[in-house]
């Protein structure tokens, strides 16, 4: 990992210096479809001029960037706020408007496809607000490992379990419908630090962040076995982003806490954190032609 990430670091250098010479010279991918849920949408993060609006797509999110600096023919991005793997087959409501099924846009001459999705069917959204709220009642506890825990197992593993499932069957449909397409499954940032939280920008209690960073990790992990398993690629930002979660400074962090200093959503990427998960499909792009 140690090699990836000087190599990561030179490459996103090179790229901020110089972007007209840091990218391929040539077209390598004539058709890259980009799909999934916020974590690939970026919303929050200008330009926002995706359609419907509630999508919250951004042109400066990390399949944007990616199209950019491959220099891509032609480039779809259908990545939409609040996506599961349902919505890669059935149309998403969405504030302004209804995004269709995601997989419309996979084509038979498609080379290209990069997907974030899981995140949503494990429940992000739920888990973050169940933690904070009953971190507020036991600040110094660990309410929420409790609450997930209850049965004598651990839902939120037994969770990652399923989400393994479903992402089995998106990627074999994605291989069916473009079966000639390089196929790069993109995990998810670092949310939370491994031990201790950061009251009151993330108000999670003293014992649930390393718990919640537990869980996060294990779903990047069944999303890489899920990747390979398919014949896909994995790019897995996780490891990278320690030290750039929500808990960190504002010019050092890669994901908002819940009051954002850079344009985005709250527990969702920043435009930096974009350009890192960019940075690293770009090098599995990149070797896979």
């Amino acid at each position: 990992m140690r090699a990836a990430a000087m190599a990561l670091s030179v490459f996103l250098v090179c790229a901020a210096a110089t972007p007209s010479t840091a990218v391929t010279p040539r077209p390598v991918f004539q058709h890259y479809v980009a799909l999934g849920d916020s974590y690939a949408a970026g919303p929050g993060i200008p330009e926002q001029n995706g359609t419907p609006p509630g999508c919250g797509r951004s042109s400066a999110n990390y399949a944007g960037k990616l199209a950019r600096w491959l220099r891509v023919t032609q480039f779809t991005d259908v990545s939409c706020g609040g996506a599961t793997t349902v919505h890669m087959n059935q149309p998403q409501q969405v504030p302004e408007g209804e995004n269709p099924p995601q997989f419309t846009v996979l084509r038979a001459d498609t080379d290209l496809v990069t997907i974030t999705i899981g995140g949503n069917d494990f429940g992000f959204g739920e888990i973050l607000s169940t933690c904070a709220r009953l971190g507020a009642q036991d600040p110094d506890g660990s309410p929420c490992r409790d609450h997930y825990t209850a049965g004598g197992g651990d839902e939120l593993l037994d969770r990652v379990g399923h989400v393994g499932g479903l992402v089995d069957r998106v990627l074999a449909e994605i291989k069916q419908q473009s079966p000639h397409a390089t196929v790069i499954v993109v995990g998810y940032l670092r949310i939370l630090p491994p031990t201790k939280g950061c009251w009151p920008q993330v108000p999670f209690a003293a014992g649930d962040t390393a718990y919640f960073d537990r869980a996060e990790k294990a779903l990047n992990v069944a999303l890489g076995e899920r990747a390979r398993a398919a014949g896909a690629r994995f790019v897995n930002p996780y490891p990278y982003s320690i030290t750039h979660d929500a808990c960190q400074p504002a010019h050092r962090r890669w994901v908002e806490p819940l009051r954002p200093a850079a344009p985005a959503v709250p527990m969702h990427p920043n435009e930096a954190g974009m350009t890192s998960v960019a940075g690293l499909t770009w090098l599995s792009a990149a070797t896979a032609r």
